[in-house]
């Protein structure tokens, strides 16, 4: 189990009423090797923004199991989920949400100053980051003087600013266009080849999920491996 970062066992997801009850997830099964990266692939309400958030903690499941590092969050406190996401799971969204009033560097910084790094140490772990996604120069330059692919790189740099062991990217490039999306997905591929974490990747561009270890997909609330063609 130790080179394990994260498991979902027989997660269940419903949402409603029995009279309007919609089952989003029904018995999803997925483990995430150190090291593995992983393509979410499928059409849009098909699940893969609920499973992302119930694998990062961010929604609780109906039913089942979640294990992060070997250890049980199913029944975690919010404010022990809020400390697991801080420690050990790394999020990108499909907008990059930085904080305008703060400029790249300050960007990476800010969740390691909230997690209680020192501001030295914050500052040189946003700087080593920032240069391996190719963004030595802009470091000063504020979201609004940034293009949108060096938006996005900032943003990965940040979610890896903690040094998680999950990461977890809900259509990363998908506000970009396809050459500025190949730069912004090889930062990430690269990032997180070096640092040895586990990602689960949700995408829409068939190229870019092939480039992945494997590709999984949610089709009637379970998810299927495409490699194999079997229910995981």
């Amino acid at each position: 189990m130790n080179n394990i970062c994260l498991e979902l066992k027989n997660i269940r997801r419903t949402y409603g009423t029995k009279e309007t009850q919609i089952d989003v997830l029904t018995d999803v099964n997925l483990t995430l090797k150190a090291g593995e990266i992983v393509a979410l692939v499928g059409p849009s309400g098909s699940g893969k923004s609920t499973l992302l958030h119930i694998a990062g903690l961010l929604d609780t499941p109906t039913g089942g199991t979640i294990c992060v590092n070997g250890q049980n969050v199913s029944q975690a406190t919010d404010k022990q989920r809020t400390v697991m996401r801080q420690k050990a799971i790394g999020f990108v969204y499909q907008s990059h949400l930085l904080l305008p009033d703060f400029n790249a560097l300050e960007n990476v910084m800010l969740p390691q100053l909230i997690a209680g790094v020192s501001r030295s140490n914050a500052q040189k772990r946003a700087e080593e980051l920032l240069a391996q996604v190719g963004l030595a120069d802009r470091m000063t330059h504020r979201s609004g003087q940034l293009s949108g692919g060096e938006q996005q790189r900032v943003a990965i740099a940040r979610a890896l600013a903690n040094k998680p062991s999950v990461l977890l990217a809900d259509e990363p490039t998908g506000n970009l266009d396809p050459k500025t999306a190949d730069t912004v997905f090889a930062s990430l591929l690269q990032l997180v080849r070096q640092t040895g974490l586990s990602a689960l990747i949700a995408t829409h561009n068939p190229e870019l999920a092939l480039q992945m270890d494997r590709q999984v997909t949610v089709q009637n609330g379970v998810l299927i491996d495409l490699t194999t063609k079997g229910t995981l």
